[in-house]
C-alpha cells in the first residue's frame, strides 16, 4: 500500500501538537497516576517501588509497608534489611531496599523531612532520577515539566513530535513545542495513548486517527517494515495512568494556544 497524501510531511512538530494534543485531551481529560498514595511520601515510595513493577504489584505491597514506616523519619530510622521483607514481592528489592532508606534518611537530613519541591533537586535523591523527578514534580507541585518514559519516547518519535534518540532529547524536544500549562498531562495522555492505541509490538494503526500525521505509519506503508530491535532503546521504566471517571469524550476540535501565549 502506497499513500499518496500525507500531512504529517508537510507540518512542523509544533503544528502536528497543536493538532494531536487537543483531541488527546477530548479522549483522556483529568488524568492520575494508579499508583495509590495519600501524601508526597507515600507518592515518592510508589514511584521508586513502580520502576520496572507493575502498579498493580506496588498497590499490593504498600499498605503493609506505609503501616510499618509511615513517613520519612521511620523510614530513616530503618535498614534495608528491616524493609527487605515488606518489598520482597516487587522487582529488584534488594536494591530498592537500600535506595528507599538512603532517600529518606537524605531527606531527613537535608530537607528537614520535607520533599524539595525542585525537579533538580529531586532527581538528586537516592532511587529518583530525572524521569521520575518530573513525575512527583507535575503530580504533587504542577510543574510545567514533562516525564518521558517508553510511551512517551516511543508515540512522540512515531508522531513526529520529536527526533531525539535518548528521553532526555526528546524531553527537550516536547518543552519546545508544548505549552507549558499543557505538559504535566500531555505526559499522561501519551502514555494512555502510548499503552493502548500506539504499542511497541502490535500498533492499533487501521483505527487511528493520527495516521495522516504519523511518520512511522507511512514508512511502514511505503517500505519493508524495519524490525522493533532497530528502533533506539527506550526507558525501562514507566509511571502508568489511568483517567478519571468521565473524563472520555468525543474530539472536540479545539486548538492549543501557540507555545509562550496565554
Amino acid at each position: 500500500m502506497v499513500i499518496r497524501s500525507f500531512v504529517g510531511m508537510q507540518l512542523s512538530s509544533a503544528e502536528k501538537a497543536a493538532r494531536i494534543l487537543p483531541i488527546l485531551e477530548s479522549w483522556y481529560g483529568d488524568v492520575t497516576t494508579e499508583l495509590r498514595y495519600r501524601n508526597a511520601y507515600e507518592l515518592v515510595v510508589a514511584v521508586v517501588l513502580s520502576a520496572q513493577c507493575t502498579d498493580v504489584r506496588v498497590n499490593q505491597t504498600t499498605p503493609a509497608f506505609f503501616e510499618r514506616f509511615p513517613d520519612f523519619r521511620s523510614l530513616a530510622e530503618a535498614t534495608p534489611e528491616e524493609v527487605f521483607p515488606y518489598i520482597r514481592s516487587i522487582s529488584y528489592p534488594n536494591s530498592k531496599a537500600q535506595r528507599l532508606v538512603a532517600l529518606a534518611r537524605e531527606v531527613m537530613e537535608k530537607y528537614g523531612g520535607n520533599l524539595p519541591q525542585d525537579p533538580e533537586a529531586l532527581a538528586r535523591l537516592p532511587g529518583i532520577g530525572r524521569k521520575s523527578a518530573n513525575v512527583i514534580s507535575s503530580v504533587l507541585f504542577q510543574a510545567p515539566v514533562i516525564a518521558v518514559d517508553t510511551h512517551v519516547f516511543r508515540v512522540s518519535r512515531r508522531l513526529g513530535l520529536a527526533k531525539g534518540n535518548t528521553p532526555e532529547k526528546v524531553e527537550g524536544e516536547l518543552r519546545a513545542i508544548i505549552p507549558a500549562e499543557y505538559l504535566g498531562r500531555a505526559h499522561h495522555w501519551l502514555i494512555l495513548f502510548g499503552r493502548y492505541h500506539c504499542t511497541a509490538r502490535r500498533p492499533k494503526c487501521g483505527e487511528c486517527v493520527f495516521r495522516e500525521l504519523c511518520e512511522w505509519y507511512v514508512i511502514q506503508h511505503t517500505a519493508s517494515p524495519a524490525p522493533e530491535s532497530s528502533e533506539p532503546t527506550e526507558p525501562a521504566s514507566e509511571t502508568p495512568v489511568s483517567r478519571r471517571a468521565g473524563s472520555e469524550s468525543k474530539a472536540t476540535g479545539r486548538k492549543l494556544p501557540r507555545k509562550g501565549t496565554a
